[in-house]
């Protein structure tokens, strides 16, 4: 008969706090649209998996209520920490679609995206599909699963919690802004230039509607240049998602 003593129960709820701080980041296995009961499971079962819990001893003193309540805090720190890189990465590619969108007249009509838990446009949604597509088929989450099992060699269980390193959690947000700006810079310059061209026909030409001309003009000349740009943006689009899991463990400082 296996006895589990109140430290290892105390260690292992530390873990599970850990593992669900970062799944809960991850639309792809901890999204809302993933049932509460389906989440916990998972990462009840990833913790069994992953985390070194099970090195106590039994003869472990049990940390008392305080301390283990500032542990537990400790815990979704570093989970919440580690699973922004998730959400600056997925935001970074919204960001990209909902620039387009801005710009081609699609962030006129917005509907909920159950993914992301927010409201998006048409480019926004088809966006977040497409990183989710090339996330399971580059076995992203293998990566995620990678980083979150290095996480406790890199910060132990109940260890002391260094200061976070702000310059890396400021240089690696505005390198993922900057490559969402840069994916929708091929569609945002189309767009510009539609608009100048517009511009200049109104100004020599007053009696055409320009406004009921641009509108289906930069709808479809978003959707060309858009597809017409895909190929070239994919390279750097798996790229960005390949990294997901070392730029995890660097804003833990690992």
């Amino acid at each position: 008969m296996v006895l589990i003593s109140i430290a290892q129960a105390q260690f292992f709820f530390l873990a599970l706090t850990r593992v669900l701080a970062v799944l809960s980041r991850l639309p792809v296995l901890g999204g809302q649209v993933i049932p509460t009961s389906v989440r916990i499971s998972l990462g009840i079962l990833l913790t069994l998996l992953l985390s070194p819990w099970q090195s106590i001893t039994p003869e472990t003193p049990a940390l008392t209520l305080l301390p283990f309540a500032f542990a537990v805090l400790r815990e979704l720190i570093i989970g919440l920490t580690a699973g922004l890189a998730l959400d600056l990465t997925f935001g970074a590619l919204q960001t990209a679609g909902e620039l387009i969108g801005l710009g081609s007249g699609f962030a006129a009509g917005r509907y909920l995206n159950p993914l992301m838990g927010d409201s998006g446009s048409v480019l926004d949604q088809f966006f977040v599909m497409l990183t989710m597509l090339i996330f399971l088929v580059i076995n992203g989450h293998h990566r995620v699963l990678t980083a979150l099992a290095q996480m406790f060699e890199v910060l132990p269980l109940n260890a002391s919690l260094n200061a976070l390193p702000l310059d890396e959690i400021l240089h690696t947000t505005s390198l993922l802004i900057l490559n969402g700006i840069q994916i929708a810079l091929p569609v945002f310059g189309a767009l510009l230039l539609a608009d100048l061209g517009l511009g200049l026909l109104a100004r020599t030409a007053p009696q055409i509607q320009v406004f009921f001309l641009g509108l289906p003009l930069k709808v479809g000349a978003g959707l060309l240049v858009l597809a017409m740009s895909l190929a070239y943006t994919l390279p750097g689009l798996i790229a960005l998602l390949e990294q997901i899991g070392p730029r995890m463990l660097s804003l833990l400082g690992g």
